[in-house]
């Protein structure tokens, strides 16, 4: 879980309900991208209160797809997967995403979105951003499940979109699929989220 400046209670929702998993053989590495607001002591001392699961990493701020490979090389899992700091998981979620991937060598899956209004349901299209597209068509980078080598040979990228991009460049050398499990709690309605800031940019452009 990459944390960059978001708020201690979201961050405590997102460490919980890891915490909270019906399937307990996990490590949860949290990584601080330089945070700036004053919460990495709370992040620090509620990890160290469950540091038999949880592990804090802190370095300046490089962005999440640096941050995130950062937490890959330091994982010991045969299975890697995801969190935004913002969301949480459902409790049966790493158990659900552990009985899809036998056959296959990563997925991801479809979330149940939390939203205030039907338009939060849609972001900005990969291909054109100032398109908009729903978010179960979407490949969304948390809900990205798999394994231990598909991750350290395909690192992430900087980019809008990069989830997607990852995904796509799995294919060609793994086997992918996207499947419908819903286990992920993602959320919308968060006023100052990347999607939600550019859909605010591509408005103004398109005004």
């Amino acid at each position: 879980m990459a944390v960059y400046n978001t708020d201690f209670a979201l961050v405590k929702r997102a460490i919980d309900s890891v915490l909270r998993q019906d399937f307990q053989d996990f490590e949860l590495i949290i990584i601080d991208d330089g945070s700036s607001n004053n919460t990495q002591n709370q992040i620090l001392n509620y990890a160290i209160s469950h540091e038999n699961k949880v592990s804090y990493l802190r370095h300046t701020n490089r962005g999440q797809a640096m941050s995130v490979n950062r937490g890959i090389l330091n994982s010991t899992g045969d299975y890697i997967t995801f969190l935004d700091s913002d969301d949480e998981y459902k409790p049966n979620h790493l158990r659900a995403c552990l009985q899809e991937i036998h056959t296959v060598d990563l997925i991801a899956s479809t979330t149940k979105t939390v939203v205030d209004d039907p338009e939060d349901y849609y972001v900005p299209d990969k291909h054109d951003q100032s398109q908009l597209i729903h978010v179960d068509d979407c490949i969304l980078f948390a809900t990205l499940f798999g394994k231990r080598e598909v991750f350290l040979n395909l690192k992430f990228q900087e980019r809008y979109a990069a989830d997607a991009h990852f995904y796509e460049r799995a294919s060609q050398k793994y086997n992918v699929q996207k499947v419908d499990l819903r286990t992920y709690v993602y959320y919308r309605n968060i006023p100052n989220s990347t999607c939600a800031n550019l859909k605010r940019q591509n408005a103004l452009v398109l005004a």
